[in-house]
């Protein structure tokens, strides 16, 4: 067996396999209800054969979101919606995870396909809030500085949509911390110019995503795991990098986070990306080696081999997977076969691993 394809525990949850659904923003909600998009995106995934199914960047309030069509999760109504979501995903072998966020000063925009320019109040949208008044861009309205009171409630926020994950059937929660977004500025010196005990140095930068978290793990059952996605890099001089996402990690593990979701950038619009296959990998690998926690790498890894490499050197603990997922749902089941492995196909489509296993001519061609 291909130890992409091997089993992985965390706590009491039982992974299948190493192949994780990244968090894929679709802006197809509803009043933050997720749809039958979101039934199908995601469920398909699942029957694709991956171990775990992330639900997207789900935000704690209204305000929270990235967009008016991003779901959310601070009413009875989501909650019901998602619910139906998660239990399809565990039918088919796959473990139901969400992610919960809050946009920050990156919040209030229009979907990416219409342009995702800031939207004016009188196009729906509202006025962000971020650690200080910095705007992420030349185009982008200056948030509000956040008052100790806000900061406050978007804790209780995080908390109750926590606890209402959990009652919706998802086993994993994953805390956004990553991309630029609100729990990310907060670590930045980039967008954190406070001069309270939330801004300056590194442990007070550090102070609201630790107090988030930790509220996270007392609301989360403690027999199930929290991940933290974060941006380990923010690609430019004088930002957030690796020394301190492992100081920061270091913290995190203490609390009880379990697996740490290694992605980069999103603080600055002009960040210098070192695109490659496989470029953040490395920070992966270096969090899982100097912390000792489990990690989960992402970004450009769309071959089986190479997913495989990455796991079975110990740069990481399982591989997140996003585009090349939109491009093929069934890309875990093809690439177990490709290992070597016998992936449980769905028995609705056994036909069609007649034709993975190369003898087309046994498919009943009536069918």
């Amino acid at each position: 067996m291909s130890q992409l394809f091997s089993r992985f525990r965390l706590r009491n949850v039982d992974f299948p396999n190493r192949v994780f659904v990244s968090p894929m923003c679709q802006y197809s909600a509803e009043e933050g209800v997720p749809t039958d998009w979101h039934l199908v995106h995601l469920g398909s995934r699942a029957v694709g054969g991956a171990g775990l199914v992330m639900a997207e960047a789900t935000g704690v309030s209204p305000e929270g979101r990235i967009s008016p069509w991003d779901t959310g999760l601070w009413n009875d109504e989501q909650e019901r919606a998602f619910r139906r979501i998660a239990a399809f995903i565990r039918a088919q072998g796959s473990v139901p995870a969400i992610q919960l966020a809050h946009a920050g000063r990156k919040a209030s925009t229009d979907r990416p396909w219409l342009g995702g320019k800031p939207l004016s109040a009188s196009q729906g949208g509202w006025q962000p809030m971020a650690p200080s008044p910095i705007p992420f861009d030349p185009d982008s309205p200056t948030p509000r500085e956040m008052t100790r009171q806000d900061m406050e409630q978007v804790r209780e926020h995080f908390r109750a949509a926590a606890q209402r994950a959990r009652r919706a059937g998802f086993e994993v929660v994953e805390i956004h911390m990553a991309h630029g977004y609100l729990l990310h500025e907060f670590l930045s010196p980039i967008s954190n110019c406070r001069t309270d005990a939330y801004g300056g140095s590194l442990a007070n930068r550090m102070r609201f995503p630790l107090e988030v978290a930790t509220a996270i793990r007392e609301a989360w059952p403690s027999d199930l795991p929290v991940f933290v996605r974060i941006s380990a890099s923010d690609w430019v001089e004088g930002g957030w990098d690796v020394p301190q996402s492992i100081e920061f990690t270091r913290q995190l593990k203490a609390i009880g986070i379990d697996l740490i979701d290694c992605s980069s950038g999103g603080m600055v619009p002009d960040a210098k990306m070192e695109l490659r296959p496989g470029y953040q990998v490395p920070f992966s690998e270096a969090i899982r080696k100097e912390v000792g926690i489990a990690t989960g790498a992402v970004g450009m890894i769309t071959e089986p081999e190479q997913a495989e490499q990455i796991v079975a050197s110990g740069q990481a603990d399982a591989i997140f997977l996003a585009r090349i997922l939109l491009y093929d749902p069934y890309w875990p089941l093809h690439a177990a076969s490709r290992l070597g492995d016998e992936p449980a196909w769905p028995p609705q489509y056994l036909t069609a691993r007649r034709i993975e296993t190369r003898v087309p001519e046994s498919v009943d061609r009536e069918d």
